[in-house]
């Protein structure tokens, strides 16, 4: 029961926000007490933390399993973005957004395993396409992985993009080109211009 409970609440999180989602609206939703939910999670904070690190787990478990394949390094990063985007629900309700207001120490945990994860991921990345030439070869490694995660995190921020004028994947869309745009050689240009066409069709 504890794994269908944090299942359904972890669906919800997604589509409707964590604040907007009441212990009573997921009794309801699962057509069970919510005694039943407190003798499974104390309180709604132990859920939502439970709820963003499996979530959080799960991503970066299908992350290895991209990189593992060892595919073109620009083509990595939109496979990463798709992979993410899916299972994120495209972030409709701006989990992480929401996440950071209502429960801050839950996301300053988050965010630290975030960073270590896209850190690694990013910094092995880049000296991949470097070796084979589609990323410029003077490129401090360390500051473009780091300037990456920034990016990624503030494009979150509901204040700084509000979701009446973009949405989550055209953001991430953007973002992504604006990043390996200011990195690729004319080697590199080719193979994203070719991603691009071949996403707009």
């Amino acid at each position: 029961m504890r794994e269908k409970i944090l299942h359904k609440a972890t669906e919800m999180f997604l589509n409707l926000g964590f604040k907007s989602v009441t212990m009573d609206d997921l009794a309801n939703e699962m057509g069970i007490s919510k005694k039943t939910i407190y003798s499974h999670y104390e309180n709604k904070t132990m859920l939502v933390e439970e709820s963003t690190m499996a979530l959080f787990w799960f991503i970066s478990n299908g992350i290895d399993e991209i990189v593992a394949l060892q595919q073109n390094p620009i083509e990595e990063l939109y496979e990463i973005k798709k992979f993410v985007m899916l299972h994120l629900k495209n972030e409709k309700s701006s989990p992480q957004y929401q996440l950071q207001k209502y429960y801050p120490k839950v996301h300053e945990s988050l965010r630290s395993k975030q960073f270590e994860l896209m850190q690694d991921c990013i910094v092995e990345n880049v000296r991949r396409g470097i070796d084979m030439e589609i990323y410029r070869n003077n490129l401090n490694v360390d500051f473009v992985s780091r300037i990456y995660f920034s990016g990624v995190t503030s494009i979150k921020d509901n204040n700084l993009f509000p979701m009446q004028i973009f949405s989550m994947p055209e953001l991430m869309d953007y973002y992504l080109e604006y990043h390996l745009r200011g990195i690729v050689t004319p080697k590199g240009r080719k193979v994203l211009n070719s991603i691009i066409n071949s996403n707009q069709e």
